[in-house]
């Protein structure tokens, strides 16, 4: 496009591009954006080297003015959109790139690719969060995805609520805290359960945490309290029926005298068998495959389109697809969210008009309303505050606090309609 688009002469045309989900996949409520620090980053990185070029040039995919294009490409335009940690909807326009043709169009891939995987990560890992009442999830599923995408599921886990992970290089990278435990192997590699408890505690100490279902849970419940005394950190459930298990387990704990040591459950969980859990006497969740892979839904079917460009004389044209059942809205859009008067998310109002940062932005809107779009790109510069480890802090608790301005059917764990309705105006 972009090689066609030169020879035209309409590569240089100022474009506005879209990014955003027809629905919410997965009849999920609410969406979350996860992915916009990564691709900030991504984007200060785009460029095309000597190899790069060697290889477009050698498969003659483009001619050679635009790889001359290419070589010199820096992303110089404005990118707006909902940031990190935010909730949307269907419809609402999460990255809005104005810029020529040519530059816009390069970025739809890399943005689609971070934000679909991310934002489902973190949308399934909300639910997980809002399921299990204030207890504590660890994301642990680095063994059920891609070696690149399990430190950016750690990354968009940890913004949804998440407290932990077990991914050491999500920890480097982000500064996310983590955590472990051993596994079935370790105590399988010793000649008894109470010496695989002993070479554990004598490494790392009493408080660590003891597998105890690699052969009979009762009894390595009275092994690990024996081993390691009743300061034992925690004690660690992989498999059985885990509301009784964990019932029966609390019990043996307290008549130990292990009072205070902890119990926390894996097992393939996912919002539902959290949920289930949750009244239960766990003190805290391991997640893995289900919080990596969107509880489901892996990606968040987002699309990035052209809704606006100008004409030979400088005016805006809004251009829309019309084929049936992706349609899309064009324009360019501002958006408000419409609270009522106790601060409850009532509806997502995208405004046709001047764009983001118009200076009508909310005009006439009855009732009380936030801004939600936020620059993210000027003039080809990123903004800092959405990268970075600051960057992800702040995701988190933007995170914390637009979930709590959502009406409470938007904590429903079942199929439905979106908490909110989309309204262009």
């Amino acid at each position: 496009m972009v090689d066609a688009a030169l020879q035209a002469g309409t590569a240089e045309r100022r474009s506005v591009f879209e990014l955003f989900a027809r629905r919410l996949t997965g009849a999920r409520r609410y969406g979350v954006v996860a992915g916009t620090g990564r691709l900030l980053e991504a984007i200060e990185r785009f460029r095309f080297g000597d190899a790069e070029l060697e290889f477009l040039r050698d498969r003659g995919v483009v001619r050679e003015r635009t790889l001359d294009w290419l070589a010199d490409f820096r992303f110089s335009g404005n990118i707006w959109g909902y940031p990190e940690g935010e909730v949307f909807f269907p419809g609402s326009p999460l990255v809005t790139v104005e810029s020529s043709f040519a530059e816009g169009v390069l970025l739809e891939t890399l943005a689609l690719s971070i934000l679909n995987a991310d934002s489902a990560v973190a949308t399934a890992a909300s639910r997980m969060v809002h399921a299990a009442h204030g207890k504590p999830l660890a994301e642990m599923g680095s063994r059920r995805t891609g070696e690149f995408s399990a430190v950016a599921a750690a990354r968009a886990a940890y913004i949804a609520g998440f407290s932990a992970t077990s991914n050491l290089e999500a920890g480097r990278r982000y500064g996310i805290p983590t955590m472990g435990t051993a596994a079935h192997s370790f105590t399988l590699l010793h000649d008894t359960e109470r010496a695989a408890f002993a070479a554990q505690v004598a490494a790392l100490g009493a408080d660590t945490t003891l597998l105890v279902d690699t052969y009979d849970i009762e009894q390595g419940v009275r092994t690990a309290i024996d081993v390691a005394g009743p300061e034992l950190g925690a004690v660690r459930i992989d498999s059985g029926d885990l509301p009784v298990v964990v019932a029966r387990v609390r019990r043996l704990l307290d008549e130990l005298g292990a009072t205070r040591t902890r119990i926390t459950v894996t097992n393939d969980l996912d919002e539902h068998t959290v949920a289930a859990l949750a009244a239960s006497p766990v003190d805290s969740f391991g997640v893995g495959t289900s919080v990596v892979v969107g509880s489901g839904t892996p990606t968040m079917g987002m699309v990035y389109k052209l809704v606006a460009h100008t004409d030979d004389a400088g005016g805006w044209v809004s251009v829309a697809k019309k084929s049936a059942d992706k349609v899309s809205v064009g324009g360019r859009k501002s958006v408000r969210r419409g609270l009522s008067d106790r601060g409850v998310a009532t509806a997502e109002l995208i405004l046709l008009g001047d764009g983001p940062g118009g200076a009508e932005e909310g005009a006439e809107l009855a009732g009380s309303s936030r801004e939600v779009l936020v620059p993210l790109v000027v003039s080809g510069e990123v903004r800092r505050e959405h990268t970075g480890i600051d960057g992800i802090a702040a995701a988190r608790e933007r995170h914390r606090r637009c979930v709590q301005e959502l009406p409470p059917v938007a904590m429903s764990l079942t199929r439905g309609d979106p908490a909110i309705p989309t309204e262009y105006r």
